[in-house]
């Protein structure tokens, strides 16, 4: 499994969002600019973000974005999915199978892929946005900025 930027990016926005808007509204331009990516791609991202329940939005002057729900509360999984959809290997092993394979019940193979399918999710459903803030603060406690990968 390989996430798109789509979910890269909005799990880097995520953490940028949780860390900067303790206080106040943070805009888009602000991300983007602290991120290096684009606005226009970064509002995509924010309101598939939005519409999952993750963050809400305040218009005007002293608008902009914040957390939906406290950071404990959120998980890497919660964001990757309302970004990525599901994280499941095949067709077969998405959580909301519509898929219907020719082996349905035939496929030795299918095991596997469920056991990679629950290992991620496991994974991205056991750390919180919180534990990654935390962790942005350990990494920039003497940094004047933050770097991804």
């Amino acid at each position: 499994m390989k996430l798109s930027t789509k979910g890269r990016y909005g799990l880097q926005a995520m953490v940028d969002l949780a860390v900067y808007s303790k206080e106040k509204h943070i805009s888009l331009k602000s991300i983007a600019e602290r991120l290096c990516m684009s606005e226009n791609y970064l509002e995509q991202l924010m309101a598939l973000l939005k519409k999952n329940g993750l963050v809400s939005s305040v218009r005007g002057a002293q608008g902009g974005y914040f957390l939906a729900k406290d950071a404990n509360d959120i998980t890497i999984g919660d964001i990757l999915r309302a970004l990525e959809g599901s994280l499941a290997p095949t067709d077969c092993t998405c959580e909301n199978n519509t898929y219907h394979c020719t082996l349905d019940g035939k496929c030795v193979t299918k095991s596997v892929w469920e056991k990679i399918r629950d290992s991620i999710n496991k994974v991205v459903d056991d750390i919180s946005l919180r534990q990654l803030m935390d962790d942005y603060e350990k990494i920039n406690e003497n940094a004047s900025h933050i770097y991804y990968i």
